[in-house]
């Protein structure tokens, strides 16, 4: 049989047709090939900006205005990756960051991208805002902390207040975000410095020992600088910068690394990229990372943006100073004689917080400068060095939380006739030589207070031991000073 030339023709129009239109590309498949397109303009004429082609200024801007609308087209399409726009964003972010040459720079419009702040621009990674707002991990982690953790989240704001004059200058100083550092302390203590994990990670910022080693956190006997909120901050600042500088800066990398460990985080950046939003990327981190991340920034966002949340933080005078102490005390005795003016909460977390070399019962002697707040300093004066309110305090610490049952060895007949006059024997008739023989049961505040001496001075002649200053039945205690 002959076949018609013009039949094959119209044959094979026909078929290339019909594949045409099953390669015929999707709208978002068209989208993503449109945005690659504007960032390789963006590109182009960047180069040619820098060798001084002033005119490449307009397209430069002409650019980011199409990748802005390409950006609102994607978000309407159900199946249009969020994540493909959002690093678009990032790679326009990282090249518009350029050395000045003398001419006028081209700028993001910030109606679009009002989030090219701080945290973005020191970071150099993507647009927070545009991830704060097709995000839901980081959505949903901005629900938790205005719910069931604004609590915890409101306290971690207060700790982090009165301790900020040391924390967020060692940030400064490594050109890095408050706000990061504020998200990590919140996410990894609630700015308590003492916090220790099951782990053994310590500090407000959690260091492992070896860890807190490297960055210059020692440890040693009663002294461990992962306590330290300046020197914590310090080290977790350096960490940063070093995961930055391996993993591209990468803004939700590094702190994935923080959590996840950073060997994790070089072998996952190395085989799969820095994008932690992509799934074959967000899938190799542990359950508890994929968590940290967006609560992390989740912290950061609130901290410069709580109004717009309905957070309202408390006003307190967080101004710091020195407070040199002229008696011997203890923190849980400051914080019971400070009362709870100018601070709801009382004193004794912020006291603990800013110097935490000293357990809450130990007694630090006469002299040594604490930091504290400004507002303290006038009620240490009023309350804390004599008065009723003094007194309380110190009885109030010195009590003991279980009872002392004193029992008596068995007597004979003999011995337990009545006698009057030993009867009426009272301690101070035992005093002898200005020395005392401690009894069963009694504490260094009973004494005091029955022979009327001052504490700080019998802790001295006696030579007592601290934290607790304990005394033995049996002891002799010098009662030198002693006005009874």
């Amino acid at each position: 049989m002959r076949i018609s030339p013009m039949f094959v023709t119209v044959l094979l129009a026909g078929v290339f047709s019909g594949a045409a239109q099953a390669a015929k590309p999707t709208r978002e498949e068209t989208l993503y090939g449109q945005i690659d397109q504007t960032l390789k303009n963006y590109q182009q004429a960047r180069d040619r900006y820098e060798t001084g082609d002033d005119s490449q200024l307009a397209v430069m801007n002409k650019a980011i205005e199409d990748l802005e609308d390409q950006a609102s087209q994607c978000f309407k399409l159900k199946a249009c990756s969020k994540t493909k726009v959002i690093s678009a964003y990032e790679q326009l972010i990282r090249q518009s960051d350029m050395p000045a040459t003398g001419g006028p720079q081209p700028a993001l419009a910030p109606q679009a991208i009002p989030a090219l702040g701080t945290t973005v621009k020191l970071l150099g990674t993507g647009n927070l805002q545009l991830l704060i707002k097709y995000n839901e991990p980081l959505q949903a982690a901005i629900a938790n902390w205005l719910t069931v953790n604004r609590g915890f989240f409101m306290d971690s704001w207060e700790n982090y207040h009165y301790m900020r004059y040391l924390m967020a200058p060692e940030y400064e100083k490594a050109g890095l975000p408050e706000a990061l550092l504020f998200g990590m302390m919140t996410k990894e203590s609630g700015g308590k410095v003492h916090s220790v994990s099951k782990a053994g990670a310590a500090g407000p910022l959690q260091f492992m020992p070896a860890t807190g080693r490297r960055f210059g956190l020692d440890a040693g006997p009663g002294y461990d600088m992962r306590y330290d909120p300046q020197f914590a901050a310090r080290a977790n600042a350096q960490y940063m910068n070093e995961r930055f500088e391996e993993l591209n800066r990468s803004l939700e990398m590094a702190i994935a690394g923080y959590n996840g460990g950073e060997g994790r985080a070089r072998r996952i950046f190395g085989e799969r990229g820095g994008d932690f939003w992509q799934e074959n990327v967000y899938t190799e981190w542990p359950a508890e990372t994929r968590d940290y991340v967006p609560a992390v920034l989740a912290a950061a966002w609130l901290f410069l943006h709580g109004n717009e949340y309905g957070l309202t933080y408390p006003k307190l005078d967080y101004s710091p100073a020195s407070l040199t102490l002229q008696r011997a005390t203890t923190i849980n005795e400051l914080t019971i004689c400070l009362g709870n003016p100018h601070n709801q909460s009382g004193w004794f977390r912020v006291l603990r917080n800013l110097n935490p070399h000293y357990e809450p019962g130990q007694y630090i002697a006469q002299g040594i400068v604490l930091r504290a707040p400004k507002k303290l300093v006038a009620s240490y004066q009023a309350n804390c060095l004599g008065g009723p309110r003094s007194e309380q305090a110190r009885m109030l610490t010195q009590a003991r939380k279980a009872p002392v049952f004193y029992r008596p060895p068995p007597v004979t007949v003999a011995e337990a006739v009545d006698d009057s006059e030993a009867v009426a024997e009272t301690a101070v008739s035992e005093k002898h030589n200005g020395k005392y023989i401690v009894k069963p049961g009694e504490t260094l505040m009973m004494i005091t207070r029955t022979f009327d001496c001052d504490l700080s001075r019998l802790i001295k002649v006696n030579d007592l031991t601290p934290p607790n200053y304990v005394i033995q039945p049996g002891q002799e205690i010098k009662l030198i000073g002693c006005k009874k």
